[in-house]
C-alpha cells in the first residue's frame, strides 16, 4: 500500500514536469520567449488577452490538479488537501490580477518584480510551501499524539 502512495505522489511529479516540459506546445503565452531571453530591452510581444488569460487559467488548472494530487497521496488527510486547495486558489487570486496588471502596465512595475509574480502564477510554486508546512504539521500532531 505504502508503494502505491508513492508511486501515485510520483504520478502526479511526472505530470507537473510534463506541463512544464510541454509549455510552450500546450499554452498561448507570448511572455515564454520574452522572459527565457532574460533581455531587459526586448520588445514587448503583442498578445490576446482572451486567450492569455484563459490558458493562463487553465495552467493554473492542471498545476493546481497535480499539486492537489501530490498532497493528497502524500499526507492522505481530506481536510488537509481542502486547505491546500483554498491556499493555492488564494494565493492565484492576490497573484494573478498582479501579474496581470504588470502586462497592462509593459512590466513597467520592474522586469524582475514581473519575472517572479509570473512565476506564481505559471509554476506551482504554493506546493512548496505547502508541503514543508504540512510536513511540520503532521510532526507536531505526531509529537503532541
Amino acid at each position: 500500500m505504502k508503494m502505491l502512495r508513492w508511486f501515485l505522489v510520483l504520478v502526479g511529479v511526472f505530470g507537473l514536469i510534463g506541463i512544464r516540459g510541454l509549455e510552450d506546445k500546450i499554452f498561448y503565452d507570448p511572455f515564454l520567449y520574452y522572459f527565457k531571453s532574460a533581455d531587459h530591452y526586448a520588445i514587448f510581444p503583442k498578445f490576446d488577452w482572451l486567450r492569455l488569460i484563459l490558458s493562463y487559467l487553465f495552467r493554473f488548472i492542471l498545476n493546481a490538479f497535480f499539486s492537489l494530487w501530490i498532497i493528497h497521496f502524500l499526507f492522505q488527510n481530506k481536510e488537509w488537501t481542502k486547505q491546500a486547495l483554498v491556499l493555492i486558489i488564494l494565493i492565484f487570486v492576490i497573484v494573478f490580477p498582479i501579474y496581470l496588471l504588470c502586462i497592462y502596465d509593459e512590466f513597467r512595475f520592474g522586469y524582475l518584480f514581473s519575472f517572479y509574480i509570473r512565476r506564481f502564477v505559471i509554476q506551482p510554486l504554493t506546493l512548496l510551501l505547502i508541503i514543508p508546512i504540512f510536513y511540520y504539521r503532521k510532526r507536531t500532531q505526531d509529537i503532541i499524539s
